[in-house]
């Protein structure tokens, strides 16, 4: 079992709720009894598509989600003004650091502000000890496992061994967001899993 009292530690000192679970079920069971009756954005995360959160949240909410909209253009905007906002991250440091890396931008900048609240939803694979470790984890094993996945032709996706910093017109790193405490104005909530989950 996973010791995630000191990441819990270090978060709530950032100002973030945290929650603890020992399965991505009892974790999915938790968001879909908190949230009900509302409006909630999802950003890309196989983390979510694995739990199986947005069907479970639609038969009761108002949800968005670009992966599975005909018009992935409308579901994003509409994403951004929801009452709640649901992603990963692609590190997080045991000292408190929530890291991201993000090519269009939607889902980086709605964990910034316009939110009732955010959830971060994280499995144990994306802790790292350190920031420096997080952003490595984020930057090479992150981002090259989804170029993959997105099928792009970048030297990370073809390789899958590390960032490579190119400037292929198909590259997914175009921003990285570290969010070192709670943004003002908004409630915050990491949640934390005992399981393997996205990349």
């Amino acid at each position: 079992m996973t010791d995630f009292s000191a990441v819990k530690k270090n978060l709530e000192a950032r100002g973030f709720h945290v929650s603890v679970f020992d399965t991505a079920l009892a974790a999915a069971d938790y968001l879909d009894a908190a949230i009900d009756g509302a409006s909630v954005g999802f950003g890309g995360s196989v983390t979510l598509d694995q739990m199986g959160l947005y069907d479970r949240l639609r038969t009761h909410n108002d949800v968005f989600w670009h992966w599975k909209a005909e018009d992935k253009a409308e579901a994003q905007r509409r994403s951004m003004t929801a009452d709640h906002y649901i992603v990963s991250v692609n590190g997080l440091a045991e000292t408190g650091e929530l890291l991201n890396i993000d090519g269009v931008g939607n889902r980086v900048s709605a964990t910034l502000f316009g939110h009732k609240k955010v959830w971060f939803v994280v499995g144990r694979n994306k802790l790292a000890p350190t920031y420096e470790e997080a952003l490595w984890r984020a930057r090479n094993i992150a981002a090259p496992q989804n170029a993959r996945r997105l099928g792009r032709r970048t030297p990370c996706a073809i390789k899958g061994d590390h960032c490579y910093d190119c400037k292929s017109p198909e590259r997914i790193c175009g921003a990285l967001t570290v969010l070192w405490q709670k943004m003002s104005g908004m409630e915050m909530e990491v949640v934390l899993v005992d399981q393997e989950l996205g990349c």
